[in-house]
């Protein structure tokens, strides 16, 4: 299951007491993934998510508020392009046309028209409001977040978070009531929909606490932890093994030298100081200068060795030419 179900499903495990917030979820929801559909003489608006605990926690909220004799459909479609099986709900704009004006879908001051715009007035109480994110992040929000199986592995994603809808207007909306909360996002136009986009992910941490997703915080966090742990130990062997590179081809360029002087002059031609550290290097063609050092019988430092080392490969060089 994907990190983004994972933490709507969380917040579905947690009822709605207060009327006013559970309205104002209804409306977040309806307003973010809701769509109007004619069908047999009936106009419906439905909901469409591929959360299938949506539609029990929805029946839940209006059976609370409506009584037991109002209740929504739903049916299942397949999608063939992600492969997910789709839930839609669907109310009748007759049967549910109480609903549909409380929650600001239906204008009822000049009969009866639909309404886009997020009706203010549900949103007073900061209750209300959180629970009107919780439904916009269940029927809008999507992650590109990907939780670790495995620490030493990456599992090769960022930090993203992003809202899609047709309605430039709402995403503007919404995002102004997430700066309340000092959630600040980005929209931009991609084909024919608007994204709100999060790429921070201490911002993203914030969001999921808000709409009371703490167990999927703590699931990021460990992320986090488990991300910077990983890349630490990556640049760690990148280093090691770049210095392991680098006194390979040390090495490798010291015994060059030093067998282009015994196939010429031989080594017994060279000062005594310079026989000592090439015998040295020969002995132990895979060391480290201060591996040699501590192999070494005579008193040297690491810059005195290397620079020994150097005038012997001047010396090879001097004579290949």
């Amino acid at each position: 299951m994907s990190f983004s179900r994972e933490s709507k499903e969380e917040i579905l495990k947690t009822d709605i007491e207060d009327d006013s917030a559970s309205l104002a979820f209804l409306s977040g929801l309806l307003h973010s993934c809701g769509e109007i559909e004619k069908k047999n003489n009936h106009v419906y608006v439905k909901i469409v998510s591929d959360v299938d605990k949506l539609f029990g926690y929805c029946q839940k909220i209006i059976k609370k508020l409506y009584g037991d004799n109002v209740e929504a459909e739903v049916a299942e479609s397949y999608n063939n392009i992600n492969k997910n099986t789709y839930y839609e709900i669907s109310f009748d704009v007759e049967k549910f046309k109480q609903m549909l004006v409380d929650v600001g879908i239906l204008d009822a001051t000049n009969g009866l028209s639909f309404n886009f715009e997020i009706d203010k007035n549900l949103l007073h109480e900061d209750e209300a409001r959180r629970a009107f994110i919780k439904g916009v992040y269940i029927g809008a929000s999507t992650s590109s977040i990907k939780l670790s199986t495995d620490s030493a592995q990456s599992c090769g994603s960022g930090y993203h978070m992003e809202f899609s809808s047709p309605s430039h207007e709402f995403l503007l909306e919404f995002s102004s009531i997430l700066a309340e909360y000092n959630i600040i996002g980005k929209i931009f136009e991609r084909k024919n929909a608007f994204v709100l986009y999060i790429k921070d992910v201490n911002t993203i941490q914030d969001l999921l606490a808000l709409v009371g997703a703490s167990e999927s915080v703590l699931k990021l966090s460990n992320e986090i932890v488990t991300r910077e742990l990983r890349n630490k130990v990556n640049r760690q062997v990148n280093c090691i093994n770049a210095n392991i590179n680098k006194t390979v081809e040390a090495s490798l360029k010291q015994v060059n030298a030093i067998n282009t002087i015994i196939n010429t002059i031989g080594l017994e031609s060279l000062p005594e100081d310079l026989q000592e550290v090439a015998v040295l290097r020969l002995a132990n063609q895979e060391e480290s200068l201060d591996e040699l050092l501590k192999l070494s019988t005579i008193k040297l430092t690491r810059s005195g060795l290397n620079h020994r080392f150097r005038k012997l490969i001047k010396i090879a060089h001097d004579l290949e030419e």
